[in-house]
């Protein structure tokens, strides 16, 4: 089958493989296991471009020497794909730091993104990273974010993002902040767009739209009074649904760079050490409650409707699927379809 559009080029995410995965879940899904099951994914003869990458051990080690990265890039080049966006560990148990933390603990926030930027520098001059971000959060959780005065506590987030945008700067790197009802700050989306526009650096930092996330941001699960949609109502009301993600999407398009397609029952998951944040579920999970290429369509296009081609790529987030999910040949089968099909509505041609 011909396709009309290679752009966004369509990544897979290896993070699933670590994330939500422990010592008390599920044993960590190597990153030579999640490249290999991303490469042999194939729809009629399209296959996902790239990976977008975890920083953190035991996939790429935060402190990767530059031998590691040239065999990193000399292994995805093997597989025909590419680097994309970029995770930095900016998280305590990581050696981050939280970014309203103490002096110390914001000195180790952005020394995580120092480094992530390093890594993302290298493996574009090696050829092997096109496009992409270093994604960050404010690796806080929302109840402690809510101590004291909220608003003195975004003012500090935002100052040490603002220090992180100064070094991504230096290395040719932008951020994106990827809202989730798991980080204080981060949490809703009106708390979203407040710290983005405190950070005020559309240039360096730009928001990471995650479909599962953001069904729950509709919901104001974690902050209820900035609910977009009623909290009593009918999920087959398909209208006022796309009124709900319009006024989401209209708010935060502008600062989007970066977009991971995904589905959402509605509920939330944690497990492991991952807190509870939007369940990602199969793309044709009966209980979703998304129609993927439509939602996708109002991040990747405008009020007109036309793209805004922000987007170099497009990832699939599977985080905190099971294990037996994820070694099934048919799951990624599966996404890969849905990531044509948001394409094909919604790409381009170069």
């Amino acid at each position: 089958m011909s396709v009309s559009n290679n752009y966004p080029k369509l990544h897979n995410a290896t993070w699933p493989g670590v994330v939500g995965k422990g010592p008390d879940s599920e044993p960590p899904i190597d990153l030579d296991t999640m490249i290999e099951l991303t490469a042999a994914a194939e729809v009629n003869g399209t296959r996902f471009d790239g990976v977008d990458i975890f920083l953190c051990a035991p996939h790429v080690d935060i402190d990767s020497s530059k031998g590691d990265l040239q065999s990193l890039a000399d292994k995805l080049k093997a597989k025909q794909l590419v680097a994309g966006t970029l995770v930095a560990p900016v998280w305590p148990p990581t050696g981050g730091g939280s970014a309203m933390g103490d002096a110390s603990e914001r000195d180790q926030f952005v020394e995580q993104v120092r480094k992530a930027c390093r890594i993302g520098k290298t493996l574009r001059d090696l050829g092997v990273r096109p496009s992409g971000a270093i994604r960050i959060d404010s690796a806080v959780d929302p109840a402690t974010w809510s101590q004291g005065d909220p608003e003195k506590n975004s003012q500090l987030i935002a100052d040490t993002f603002r220090r992180a945008c100064e070094v991504a700067a230096d290395h040719g790197e932008r951020l994106a902040a990827e809202g989730e009802i798991c980080w204080g700050g981060m949490h809703s989306w009106k708390q979203m767009l407040h710290l983005l526009e405190l950070v005020d650096r559309p240039e360096i930092l730009g928001y990471q739209a995650d479909i599962a996330h953001n069904l729950l941001y509709l919901m104001g699960y974690n902050s209820p009074e900035d609910a977009i949609l009623p909290a009593k109502w009918d999920w087959e009301n398909s209208e006022t649904l796309s009124t709900a993600w319009k006024t989401l999407t209209q708010a935060l398009r502008p600062w989007t760079i970066d977009l991971h397609i995904a589905q959402n029952d509605a509920t939330v998951k944690g497990s492991g050490s991952h807190d509870k944040t939007g369940r990602h579920c199969l793309p044709n999970d009966p209980n979703g409650k998304v129609d993927i290429v439509e939602v996708a369509g109002h991040w990747l296009r405008d009020e007109a409707g036309s793209l805004t081609r922000k987007c170099r790529h497009l990832c699939w987030d599977g985080c905190m699927f099971s294990n037996d999910t994820m070694m099934q040949g048919k799951t990624w089968n599966d996404i890969l379809a849905t990531m044509i099909a948001v394409r094909e509505a919604h790409g381009w041609n170069e």
